[in-house]
């Protein structure tokens, strides 16, 4: 049964493409843990892209936020050091080849809803971009 008290994970990681596998499985066993293992494949698959995109298109470190709200709604989202907005997604279609640029695409297609907005507190900047997704889902 999954819990219907709110709880937040934050995971900070080192820029280095291995990060995004330790992401991955610490988020399944969190939501494992948590009751909510109908969420972990879509969410592995949201995780993925989002801290992939923070390892791969910055320098700095990054890390993975996972929230759980009491209106049963998971939140997803990758903090990293740089400001400049993502990438807009491009449409997802089957013919896109290679696995560059599809990360949003698949973001937006298989959350409820996405967003990013940039960061500045205690002189760090950066931003952040999130992913929801209901229990429901």
């Amino acid at each position: 049964m999954p819990e219907t008290e709110p709880w937040e994970y934050s995971l900070y990681i080192p820029n280095d493409p291995r990060a995004v596998t330790i992401c991955r499985r610490t988020l399944r066993l969190i939501l494992t843990m948590h009751g909510l293992i109908r969420l972990v494949d879509v969410a592995e698959l949201m995780a993925t892209e989002l801290v992939s995109n923070a390892v791969r298109h910055t320098k700095g470190p990054a890390a993975l936020r996972v929230r759980w709200s009491v209106n049963g709604v998971l939140r997803i989202g990758a903090w990293d050091a740089d400001p400049s907005p993502p990438e807009p997604p491009r449409p997802f279609t089957p013919e896109l080849e290679g696995e560059d640029g599809r990360g949003l695409a698949l973001v937006r297609a298989c959350a409820d809803v996405w967003g990013w907005h940039p960061l500045s507190r205690f002189g760090n900047r950066g931003k952040y971009v999130w992913c929801e997704l209901g229990a429901a889902g």
